[in-house]
């Protein structure tokens, strides 16, 4: 399994994707990280399956 991935994730603001970089060995992860497009803060939420696979979902902090 690697240490650490480039996962491909959607900006919930001006919906552009940009990459991220997670950490395999965490099986759930929530953090912010500004959109390099709109500069505007997304959380992002990962989670690491078993298997390696890693799912991620964003949302505005305006929920």
């Amino acid at each position: 399994m690697e240490i650490e991935q480039t996962v491909l994730v959607q900006c919930p603001y001006c919906a552009e994707c940009f990459e991220v970089l997670v950490e395999c060995s965490i099986a759930h992860q929530e953090y912010i990280e500004d959109c390099e497009v709109c500069c505007r803060p997304v959380t992002i939420v990962v989670d690491v399956a078993e298997d390696g696979s890693v799912s991620t979902w964003t949302r505005s902090e305006d929920v």
